[in-house]
């Protein structure tokens, strides 16, 4: 695999943000479609935001362990926030930090009104790559 994380001087620093500018990739790409904060039967899982992001993250660890991959292999992340908050991206980028400290892949977070299921409150997707 070939992954390499650029962050240009010319642009801000991101990593604090819990994100990079780009991700270059070569090899195999592998899409994860959207994780959230699910139980065994696919119910939103109760306890608020911050759980719901813990076991998304959780989930996407198990989905790319599926395929032989982990957390290192992502190149690009997408994250969904319900009523998006200062308060709630605190809660996503100390998630980040803690699975990918200063090397975080490319992420785009969107804020919505409201994702697939009532009471779902986050979702992220990823694009790893194998090489």
């Amino acid at each position: 695999m070939s992954l390499t994380i650029v962050n240009p001087t010319e642009l801000h620093d991101p990593v604090p943000f819990g994100y990079s500018h780009v991700a270059a990739v070569r090899g195999e790409l592998v899409l994860v479609g959207g994780q959230y904060g699910s139980d065994a039967a696919g119910q939103p899982v109760p306890g608020g935001f911050e759980t719901q992001v813990d076991t998304a993250f959780a989930h996407l660890g198990t989905a790319l362990a599926a395929v032989g991959l982990g957390y290192g292999d992502v190149a690009r992340l997408g994250t969904y926030v319900v009523d998006h908050d200062l308060d709630k991206l605190a809660v996503v980028g100390a998630h980040l930090h803690r699975i990918w400290g200063d090397r975080p892949p490319a992420q785009t977070l969107i804020g919505v009104a409201a994702l697939a299921l009532p009471g779902m409150l986050f979702e992220v997707d990823a694009v790893a790559v194998r090489g």
